[in-house]
């Protein structure tokens, strides 16, 4: 199987993002308009004054308890398979482990169990594919085989379909934190490596495409080659690479210690690592536009969050220098808690797009707090464990 794209399909490849983002092809869908993802009012309160950004297991523990319970009233009746609230559900499951708390890791379950352990409705679709993650997360708690069943022979059978020359399956850099950690930790649960080999043919071939080996950083698909920000920079979403970086290691976290493969992905992650903490804002955050800053008034949580995320979790597992990163962690995580109001919503988030825009302060989604959560357990496990997460059970490495 050929790891790259040639010429003449990745002209095509940009023409049908072209056509795709004019014909409607991008429009919201119906579960991405719910209310229940997130909304942005305008009459919001005061910030948390009963919070702290220290790195702490106290401290962290009441920010992740306040912003969880915020949030958790909110999605009671919604269930979904839609990536957004999937990204929320990791978090959830995070924060149940991290709080000892299994209010939230039954919310989870009881979606399980609604949907009755399946995927989303589109089968090839990386977006409707994430909550496996949270699936994978709940059979290691109880390895009953009907909790990976529908996983296992929806994937089955997309391997046998044949790669689109044209166009990636995972043409959009957000998909490689919806479906590669799915495929990876499938594959590590039943011990069939196709289901790893196929994620690393298919990640390769996006990263062929979108890579940027000049920037260390993802375009968020090929439509943003050609334009730039308002400085002249090169168009690079926070979010995008956010969820890039957190499925590199959500990836790394099942794939195995002695496969070969590793070394491609933790480079990507050093890579990018390096470059994002370079471009660290004075408060700790990163705007939507992470090359032009000044045009962006506003940091962006989610993507923040997943940058926070993914350096900790390098961190606790050794990838990432300690005396390097722990700073940038520090000052990310104390940033992230400001944006914390009284009642305990998570702001600064921007809502479901594919580009870096505008929003205001009080703009929540869940796949925010998701983020969010991912980080908080991340960072706690730095302050109560000195760094070094070799020896944390299975589930505590999917988070």
């Amino acid at each position: 199987m050929k790891q790259s794209m040639s010429k003449f399909a990745i002209a095509g490849f940009i023409l049908f993002n072209v056509v795709s983002a004019t014909s409607g092809l991008c429009q919201l869908t119906e579960n991405e308009r719910k209310a229940a993802v997130g909304d942005s009012p305008s009459d919001l309160g005061a910030l948390a004054n009963d919070l702290s950004g220290t790195l702490t297991p106290v401290a962290i523990k009441n920010v992740m308890r306040k912003v969880a319970d915020w949030q958790l009233p909110r999605i009671q009746d919604a269930p979904s398979t839609n990536w957004t609230f999937a990204t929320l559900y990791m978090g959830l499951l995070a924060t149940s482990d991290t709080l000892k708390d299994d209010r939230y890791e039954r919310t989870v379950l009881n979606v399980a169990s609604h949907f009755d352990w399946t995927l989303g409705p589109r089968t090839n679709h990386a977006d409707d594919q994430a909550i496996g993650q949270a699936y994978l997360f709940l059979y290691e708690k109880e390895p009953t085989a009907k909790r990976i069943a529908p996983l296992e022979q929806q994937f089955s059978e997309l391997m046998k379909e044949p790669d689109d020359p044209q166009k990636p399956l995972w043409w959009w850099c957000d998909a490689l934190f919806m479906a590669p950690p799915v495929w990876a930790g499938l594959s590590k649960e039943t011990g069939q490596p196709a289901y790893l080999d196929y994620m690393d043919h298919e990640w390769k071939l996006t990263a062929s495409l979108l890579w940027d080996p000049q920037e260390h950083l993802f375009f968020r698909d090929s439509s943003y080659f050609s334009q730039r920000e308002k400085n002249g920079r090169k168009v690079f979403w926070s979010r995008g690479n956010g969820w890039v970086m957190g499925g590199l290691v959500r990836v790394l976290g099942d794939m195995p210690l002695n496969d070969p493969r590793r070394t491609f992905y933790v480079s990507k992650f050093r890579e990018m690592a390096a470059a994002i903490a370079t471009i660290q804002g004075e408060d700790g955050l990163w705007r939507p536009g992470l090359l032009d800053a000044q045009d962006y008034p506003n940091p962006e949580i989610s993507g923040s969050s997943f940058f926070v995320y993914a350096m900790a979790w390098g961190i606790n597992h050794d990838v990432l220098d300690r005396a390097v990163y722990l700073p940038v962690i520090e000052r990310g995580w104390h940033g992230l808690v400001k944006h914390i109001y009284a009642d305990g919503r998570l702001g600064d988030i921007q809502p479901v797009g594919a580009a870096p825009g505008a929003y205001t302060p009080g703009s929540s989604y869940v796949f925010g707090t998701g983020a969010f959560l991912l980080a908080g357990s991340e960072v706690e496990h730095i302050a109560l464990r000195g760094g070094s997460g070799a020896n944390r059970s299975n589930a505590q490495s999917r988070k």
